[in-house]
């Protein structure tokens, strides 16, 4: 399998996350938006779970949630947070930490116009991380609110939205033969970004 080199890199490691996000696309790889969100919890444990990539640029990594689940609440007690792609297939992992920041109402009634008609009402349907009694008590919720919307359009619920992840570390692992991986470390210095490779 092919390495990565500090010339193939280059100097900006979100332009190469760029092109190893395409690849992963056009490889046929299940949901390669797919990474781990880890935070950190009120009793300074580690807390991690699956989440959806809903756009990158110079600015960061955007994800959505619903502002009152337990992943929220320890995003805006710490703003610290690190993501985890896996894209198996390609032999390839990226590791992101950094500070997060909650996106304006604007961003997120953007984002939030573009779902399914279905993922609107789920939003506003669940009560994220909260205790449930049964099934169908989240199922009639649901009924309830086509019914409040029906014939309208769905509006942002006001504790749903968006956060961003401004990376200042972004590590590249590129699996090679006999496990002599290669691992590209970018830190942010000033302006720009340190390069430096670690021993896999």
């Amino acid at each position: 399998m092919g390495g990565l080199s500090e010339e193939a890199a280059g100097h900006d490691p979100l332009a190469l996350f760029g092109r190893w996000f395409r690849e992963a696309e056009q490889s046929g790889i299940y949901l390669p938006e797919a990474m781990t969100l880890a935070t950190i919890s009120a009793d300074g444990g580690a807390s991690a779970r699956m989440m959806l990539l809903k756009g990158f640029d110079e600015r960061g990594f955007r994800f959505f949630t619903n502002y009152e689940s337990r992943k929220s609440q320890e995003l805006l007690a710490r703003q610290r947070a690190a993501l985890v792609f896996h894209w198996a297939r390609l032999h390839r992992q990226v590791r992101v930490e950094g500070e997060v920041f909650r996106l304006s109402d604007d961003e997120s009634a953007e984002y939030f116009r573009s779902r399914p008609r279905g993922s609107q009402l789920g939003a506003w349907a669940s009560k994220q991380s909260s205790v449930l009694a049964s099934r169908r008590q989240l199922e009639e919720r649901y009924r309830q609110l086509e019914s409040r919307f029906r014939g309208s359009e769905v509006p942002l619920p006001p504790f749903w939205g968006g956060f961003r992840l401004l990376p200042h570390r972004i590590e590249f692992w590129q699996g090679r033969a006999n496990r002599l991986h290669d691992r590209l470390q970018f830190t942010r210095k000033g302006d720009g970004w340190k390069v430096v490779r670690l021993s896999p």
